[in-house]
């Protein structure tokens, strides 16, 4: 089968992330499911939205001085929805305000807001009618332990809102993903999540979760990960290493693991003005992995370059 494409954030690496601007572009160019990261408000309505920050994707600093917590940052938790919906959303900023990504969307400008999970939703239906496509979707639970520490249970907000807009079945185009295998284990044991779930895999260094992913990545956790899950999202670098010899990228045993497994694997992120430093292209690191690794996904803030490659 052909890897699927997927939009991470939407077209991110044309638009400012998260936004419906995003996500219908990444529809019309083809992906075949969109992402969507959910964390909670004040006043708990589900708001896509990458991190539980919202300091370095709008303009809440000016709009609500004072209103950061301790360590400086402006959470999404600690603002009611009419709050957030009042922001300017734009490109991702360093914490020195100088953007992630220099050659993207111009920084601070257009008129791009946030928005909830239930309009997102609600768009891509429309859009799916509109066009007879019908394109997936990938949601992401953020730090579930964090929002029970705020006073919140994001996962079964999650399947609530899916089931309200028609998504019941594993055979439904809907991945849920999340960082946190706990939460992964949960949801299929103890929430009964009917759809297809995928552990995301990071470095323990990030602090997404109290997950040690050395040991998720080891042949012990890929099989401890197949009793729950249905895929595996790992980043780029943890699938290839380089040739002694010849210093070529090189698959390692990650993919092969997982598919013996039965896991399918969904790497992140392919980008086309962030290629690392093993490939000399865009087209040779996503022939790299489709290729020579067989990966099934592909996350990208370009899905029509992913889409047109594929093709080819």
């Amino acid at each position: 089968m052909r890897p699927i494409v997927i939009a991470h954030r939407g077209a991110s690496g044309y638009l400012p992330e998260h936004t419906l601007a995003a996500k219908a572009l990444a529809h019309e160019m083809g992906a075949d499911y969109l992402e969507q990261d959910v964390v909670v408000s004040r006043d708990d309505v589900l708001i896509v939205l990458h991190d539980i920050y919202l300091d370095r994707v709008t303009d809440v600093a000016t709009r609500f001085t004072g209103r950061q917590r301790q360590d400086g940052r402006y959470y999404a938790r600690d603002f009611d929805l009419d709050e957030i919906l009042s922001l300017k959303a734009w490109e991702r900023m360093r914490a020195d305000g100088s953007p992630v990504y220099a050659n993207r969307y111009p920084p601070k400008s257009g008129d791009f807001r946030l928005c909830t999970l239930a309009e997102e939703l609600e768009t891509i239906q429309k859009l799916n009618a509109e066009s007879g496509k019908q394109v997936g979707i990938y949601p992401e639970i953020k730090r579930p332990a964090w929002h029970r520490e705020e006073g919140v249970d994001i996962a079964p907000m999650l399947l609530k809102a899916l089931a309200d807009f028609g998504y019941a079945q594993r055979s439904d185009p809907v991945f849920v993903q999340c960082f946190d295998d706990a939460e992964i284990a949960r949801l299929r044991q103890e929430l009964n999540c009917p759809f297809k779930l995928v552990q995301l895999i990071g470095e323990n260094s990030w602090g997404e979760a109290a997950t040690d992913y050395d040991m998720l990545r080891s042949p012990r956790g890929i099989r401890d990960i197949a009793q729950t899950a249905d895929a595996i999202g790992p980043h780029l670098a943890h699938l290839y290493g380089l040739d002694k010899s010849t210093s070529a990228p090189l698959a390692n045993d990650l993919v092969r693991l997982a598919h013996e497994s039965g896991l399918a694997v969904h790497p992140y992120t392919f980008r086309a003005d962030d290629i690392p430093a093993d490939f000399s292209s865009f087209k040779d690191l996503v022939q790299f992995f489709v290729a020579d690794i067989g990966v099934d996904g592909l996350f990208t803030d370009f899905p029509d370059q992913v889409v047109q490659l594929r093709s080819n």
